[in-house]
């Protein structure tokens, strides 16, 4: 299975998902930092990214050919995350087949029913123990 974590800004949120990821995610399965920039993709490499991808024509074709994409709401809200997330890597997250595991973090008050007041440690957690039970071999 191949993961993408797909972060911009820091890098905070995708390196901190790549590394509790690293404790589930069993060999045989790749995390694949897609940074939104240089800063977030080492980030990710730092935190153990199988591999990363700044650039877009190449993020496209690795949003592409995922099994999951793990990152914020504002991956779908062009213009967020500093301008960095553009509708063509809205359309390049939505036009995937892969599943979507989206943290309801977003600075652009959406507010997302059901999903409130959790810090961003326990999104993380919920969302690495989720892709854990998701990896999980069926008997």
């Amino acid at each position: 299975m191949t993961i993408c974590v797909v972060d911009g800004r820091g890098g905070g949120l995708g390196s901190r998902m790549v590394e509790g990821l690293r404790g589930v995610v069993a060999d045989g399965h790749t995390i694949i930092g897609v940074g939104l920039n240089r800063v977030s993709a080492e980030a990710m490499a730092r935190a153990g990214a199988t591999a990363i991808e700044t650039v877009p024509q190449s993020i496209r074709r690795r949003l592409h050919a995922a099994d999951m994409i793990v990152g914020s709401l504002s991956l779908l809200m062009p213009g967020s995350m500093l301008g960095e997330v553009t509708p063509v890597l809205v359309r390049a997250v939505l036009d995937s087949q892969a599943k979507k595991m989206l943290l309801p973090v977003n600075t652009r008050k959406v507010e997302v029913v059901g999903a409130e007041g959790r810090t961003l440690d326990a999104l993380i957690d919920h969302a690495v123990q989720r892709i854990a039970f998701l990896l999980r071999p069926t008997a």
